[in-house]
């Protein structure tokens, strides 16, 4: 739909998409289920589930991987650097910059980014997926929250998956899209997150005790951050800045990282046995053995890319560029049956991946039964979190004694925005968490 006022030149707009209310769209392609008002887009690829509704601007390329939330007053890729708007911004799945942020090109943004509001001086990579970003101007430093949303934002994070899957409203479903925020591309960036505070973790322990980096290598440093972060008391004095994460000289100061250290540990459990139990509920003429046997890989595949919403693995996507190159793939019908086709093996890649995640986790080649055993009860232990952080998220809301100045009493708040006991999505995931552990005890009877 287009409609009210609107100006839009040389542009691609997916199925389910909206531009409204005098929004400027210029050379963009615009994915499926999102929608665009009140602001300029310019030179940029945005994949599915995307949301920007108020006056904010993109002003160089951008391609922003889908469910992305822009804020008012955003103003990203901002020309402020004293040069030509030459280069573009990059943002995985789930970028949210808050209100009126500005963040200059070039930037690159793991998943689940939120910024908060601020005018960011210089180019950014923030590598950690699912951090908090402020630019904290009274110590001069920038600050990365790892983990932030598994830590303090459970109900936005836990309602993400469900919110675009709901939204999505195409009459025609071309576009393949993965709607689950615990996916490969994710968890790889989790994954690459634990190894760099463990990394941090080391460096700051030993510049602490005066000793000497030049004596340590990557992997002694790798085991001595891992060893640090299993004991909270070990690294609570210790002051741990993050590298190359911005085009300064100022520090990049890491919070909470051993509470995000072991954030992500139970992120890569709750997504390896979700897709476990996915699996054997699609499968129930299988068990542990025989699924392990499908699984069987001598590496996991760490790189993953993100085209339009579908994930694959880059030696897919490099196997699809070498047929086009070499006229294997001479259509674009012939290219889009591709498509479908690795969208298939998708969830058995997907499984892999997740099975491979947990050894990795484990320092295992395989998993034992016993370990699984552990796993599961482990799992139960998570979603129990995850269900309890929901709501505690949510409770917030209800406590905050200014939200409550605006109503005459309580009573005319609960009429206005209902019981906390009452919110659709707290019982949904309360419902989901009592199936889970139905489900983790059937799924024990079949190891």
């Amino acid at each position: 739909h287009i409609f009210y006022s609107c100006i839009a030149v040389r542009f691609v707009m997916g199925n389910n998409s909206n531009l409204k209310y005098g929004a400027r769209l210029i050379n963009t392609v615009l994915g499926d289920n999102s929608t665009i008002s009140c602001c300029e887009v310019l030179h940029s690829l945005i994949f599915p589930g995307h949301e920007q509704h108020h006056n904010n601007s993109f002003l160089v390329a951008a391609v922003l991987k889908g469910q992305t939330n822009i804020a008012a007053g955003a103003t990203l890729g901002s020309n402020h650097n004293s040069r030509t708007n030459d280069n573009e911004i990059q943002a995985g799945r789930g970028f949210w910059p808050g209100l009126c942020s500005s963040v200059k090109h070039s930037c690159r943004f793991a998943s689940f980014t939120l910024l908060s509001k601020a005018d960011y001086p210089v180019e950014m990579d923030i590598k950690l997926p699912f951090s908090l970003v402020n630019n904290n101007t009274h110590t001069n430093e920038l600050e990365v929250m790892p983990a932030f949303w598994w830590l303090y934002n459970m109900y936005a994070l836990a309602r993400n998956s469900w919110k675009y899957q709901s939204r999505d409203k195409r009459k025609r479903k071309h576009q393949h899209i993965e709607f689950d925020t615990y996916a490969p591309d994710s968890m790889e960036e989790v994954i690459a997150g634990r190894k760099l505070l463990e990394i941090w973790t080391a460096k700051a322990a030993i510049q602490e005790q005066g000793k000497r980096l030049e004596d340590y290598d990557y992997k002694a440093l790798r085991e001595l951050g891992k060893t640090l972060l299993q004991d909270k008391n070990a690294i609570k004095a210790l002051e741990i800045f993050g590298e190359d994460m911005e085009k300064s000289r100022r520090k990049v100061r890491i919070l909470k990282v051993y509470e995000a250290y072991h954030a992500y540990g139970d992120m890569l459990i709750y997504y390896a046995i979700r897709n476990v139990l996915s699996y054997l509920k699609e499968h129930p003429q299988d068990n542990f053995s025989t699924m392990l046997e499908a699984l069987k890989e001598d590496r996991r595949e760490k790189s993953w890319n993100n085209l339009g919403g579908q994930l694959m693995m880059t030696r897919d996507l490099d196997q699809l560029r070498e047929d086009i190159k070499n006229g294997s793939l001479a259509s674009w019908d012939d290219i889009h049956h591709r498509y479908d086709e690795i969208w298939e093996k998708y969830t058995i890649d997907k499984l892999r991946h997740a099975y491979l995640s947990l050894c990795y986790l484990l320092e295992v080649d395989s998993i034992s039964k016993e370990q699984w055993q552990d796993l599961l009860n482990k799992a139960i232990d998570i979603q129990e979190y995850v269900c309890q952080q929901v709501y505690i998220s949510r409770k917030k809301d209800y406590e905050n004694i200014y939200r409550r100045n605006t109503y005459r009493n309580e009573e005319e708040m609960i009429a206005s925005v209902g019981l906390l006991e009452d919110n659709s999505f707290i019982k949904q995931v309360r419902e989901e968490t009592a199936l889970f552990k139905q489900e983790i005890e059937n799924l024990s009877q079949r190891l």
